[in-house]
């Protein structure tokens, strides 16, 4: 049972991880849920907080787990990650460009950039160049959108369907009035199309995932995904000594962690990309205790499962969880890729011999 927090008074947030006395000083900061940042930047960031959200009006006492109590948790069986769907939705959400792909009149594949936004169920609206007209003789176009995230990973979505031209001067001024809040400016309603949804292929690491229509529409883009890249940025600039120590204890590695970094946070858990004392980078999925839906569970469960790290390293409990495991394959990739370049074919060689051992 995770440990309840006292309600919230101040008006700023702290940083994510607990300031106690065991644990490397904590740098506070301020937090918009909705601003973006470049995950790319190395400088101290802070942000001033909205009135119009009353979560983030408040902030949160440090969070107090005594040993007895933190040694009680007990790991709620949950899912490990999003589905393929909710994966969609989220990137579609965050994303406000994309690839527009379909046939001209000679029947040569051709794609064009485009700007779009999306309506609740998730389907594109695209506002084309009246000099793109002659692109579009052909119904049947896809739309690849993709999101980049921390440790050069992009995650990637393809919607299929058929490009529509609503004529109806009601339909015409709500899917304006989409765009509008979306880009803060109005589109020309003559060149407004739809998109419809027919089926979708969530693409990661050469993986694709096919998701129907009625699955996409019916999916919930991530609740976090609007301050996910905050935290990530907060805990890999001031956090890492604790973060490190969670990978530590909540990975089942086999070798000794030199480095960690936090890729990407959603309500279920958090990507990362750990490196071993050869240099090799792996990947790995670590879920919360429970599935969290706002700024104060992340805080909350980042805040227990620090703590009990901080424990199980000391040697005060044992651990009580299954860890998770990490991506083998990414040593392979790595050693392909890194070696081959920096120390010549026959490092990449035996690299990749390891990664293949290690997986049997």
């Amino acid at each position: 049972m995770l440990i309840q927090t006292q309600s919230p008074t101040l008006h700023h947030l702290p940083s994510i991880l607990p300031t106690t006395s065991h644990f490397s000083k904590s740098v506070s900061f301020s937090l918009h849920p909705h601003l973006s940042s470049s995950t790319k930047s190395l400088k101290k960031l802070n942000f001033k907080l909205s009135n119009k959200n009353p979560l983030l009006k408040t902030s949160f006492q440090a969070l107090k787990c005594s040993v007895s109590s933190v040694s009680e948790l007990t790991q709620t069986k949950v899912l490990v990650k999003p589905s393929p769907a909710e994966i969609c939705r989220t990137i579609m959400e965050l994303s406000s460009s994309g690839t527009l792909s379909t046939v001209n009149h000679k029947g040569q594949p051709r794609g064009i950039g485009v700007q779009f936004a999306v309506d609740a169920e998730g389907t594109p609206i695209l506002c084309i160049n009246a000099s793109n007209s002659q692109f579009l003789n052909q119904n049947r176009s896809s739309l690849l959108v993709q999101l980049e995230q921390r440790g050069s990973r992009t995650i990637q979505c393809m919607v299929e369907g058929e490009l529509n031209k609503p004529e109806d001067e009601v339909v015409l001024k709500k899917l304006n009035s989409i765009w509008e809040r979306r880009f803060e400016n109005e589109a020309n309603e003559g060149l407004i199309y739809t998109m419809s949804v027919e089926g979708v292929v969530q693409i990661q690491d050469s993986k694709e995932e096919c998701v129907t229509s009625s699955e996409y529409k019916s999916a919930i883009p991530d609740p976090l995904r609007d301050f996910a890249e905050n935290i990530v940025n907060e805990v890999n600039m001031n956090q890492m000594e604790d973060f490190e120590r969670i990978c530590k204890i909540y990975l089942d590695t086999g070798f000794q962690v030199t480095d960690a970094n936090l890729i990407w946070i959603d309500r279920l858990g958090f990507d990362v990309h750990i490196r071993s004392p050869q240099n090799e980078i792996f990947e790995a999925r670590i879920p919360f205790p429970k599935e969290v839906s706002d700024w104060k569970g992340v805080k909350s469960s980042f805040n227990c499962m620090s703590q009990h790290a901080w424990e199980v390293d000391k040697g005060y409990v044992q651990s009580d969880f299954e860890k998770s495991k990490h991506n083998f394959w990414n040593l392979l990739i790595n050693a392909l890729i890194y070696d081959k370049l920096e120390e010549g074919h026959g490092n990449a060689i035996t690299s990749a011999n390891r990664a293949c051992e290690a997986v049997g």
